[in-house]
């Protein structure tokens, strides 16, 4: 097991990061203010079990060959990024329909398929899988085995914390546009600001050099 001590130290590193507004933020700001409250929260709900699966990969050691290998790399780097510039074109060239939803009884988009966006954008960011690669090994007990083990309850932990910080940035982004929803323009407007958002976060983790959290 993670000594007590390690599990604290891990969380004074993990908080500052997670609470500082990054790629998953800013992904769920934009979820939020294109979808309300509901498709931002199944968002961030998406996008932790995609991490789970990053945590998975690296505890087992497949996330190793992801960090290591320049082609793997950077072809999932592509396909997460073209899907985040998607997920924003689709915000942008649906706003007055977002804006509509927000405004009347218009029906809502399947809750499945939003969780199932999010889990793509999750699973799919290398960043993710360099991040705990590079820092859970550092907080690992080795002397007392079950690195695997130690590695799922760090990265366990780092998503938990994850979760409801980024919990509350969607609740935050729903409210604000709750407010902005009396006006069909505004609501549209944030809607399209949101997509932008996610093109912009799709286009820039092209950048990402390997090997970089």
């Amino acid at each position: 097991m993670v000594p007590l001590a390690n599990l604290v130290a891990f969380s004074l590193v993990a908080i500052p990061i997670i609470l500082i507004p990054g790629p998953s933020v800013l992904f769920v700001i934009g979820r939020s203010l294109s979808l309300g409250k509901v498709g931002g929260l199944l968002s961030v709900l998406g996008n932790s079990l995609g991490a789970v699966v990053s945590v998975i990969a690296v505890a087992l050691g497949v996330g190793v060959v992801i960090a290591q290998s320049m082609v793997v790399f950077t072809i999932v780097k592509i396909v997460g990024a073209a899907y985040l510039i998607y997920l924003g074109v689709q915000a942008i060239r649906h706003r007055r329909a977002n804006a509509a939803a927000a405004t009347a009884a218009v029906a809502p988009r399947p809750k499945w398929r939003l969780l199932l966006q999010g889990f793509i954008v999750g699973v799919s960011n290398p960043k993710t899988i360099v991040f705990f690669i590079a820092v859970l090994p550092q907080f690992v007990n080795y002397p007392a085995g079950g690195i695997p083990q130690q590695m799922l309850l760090l990265g366990a932990l780092f998503i938990a914390i994850a979760l409801v910080s980024d919990s509350a940035w969607a609740l935050a982004a729903g409210v604000a546009r709750d407010w902005f929803a009396r006006s069909p323009s505004r609501i549209s407007t944030l809607s399209a600001t949101g997509g932008v958002m996610m093109v912009g976060l799709g286009v820039g983790s092209l950048f990402v050099g390997h090997g970089k959290g």
